[in-house]
């Protein structure tokens, strides 16, 4: 993210994957989605420089991965907390569910 790489983001995430907002569910169906997504929201990170994860493990199995993750930016952006399941795909962990929580 802090490098404004919307294709090295698009590539932690796997599709079909789906994105849980309040009031809106997005079906990821195709990789440009999830680039054309990150791409139109670097305005907000417009001032962060650095950002610190604080990862918590909620529940992993041998095919699924539940992380709790709150993001810390500094330079202007609100911090962020996702809840993210992870799946095995082949050799590779990808975001398969996004669903922002409360901080």
């Amino acid at each position: 993210m802090l490098d404004r790489d919307a294709k090295a983001i698009s590539d932690f995430y796997a599709v079909p994957a789906l994105i849980e907002f309040p009031e809106l569910a997005i079906a990821v169906s195709d990789a440009n989605q999830t680039e054309e997504f990150f791409a139109g929201a670097f305005d907000q990170y417009e001032g962060v420089r650095v950002t610190r994860a604080v990862v918590e493990v909620v529940a992993a199995t041998s095919h699924s991965i539940w992380a709790d993750v709150t993001w810390n930016h500094q330079g202007g952006a609100p911090n962020e907390r996702n809840m993210y399941q992870l799946i095995r795909t082949g050799d590779d962990w990808k975001i398969a569910v996004l669903t922002p929580l409360d901080e």
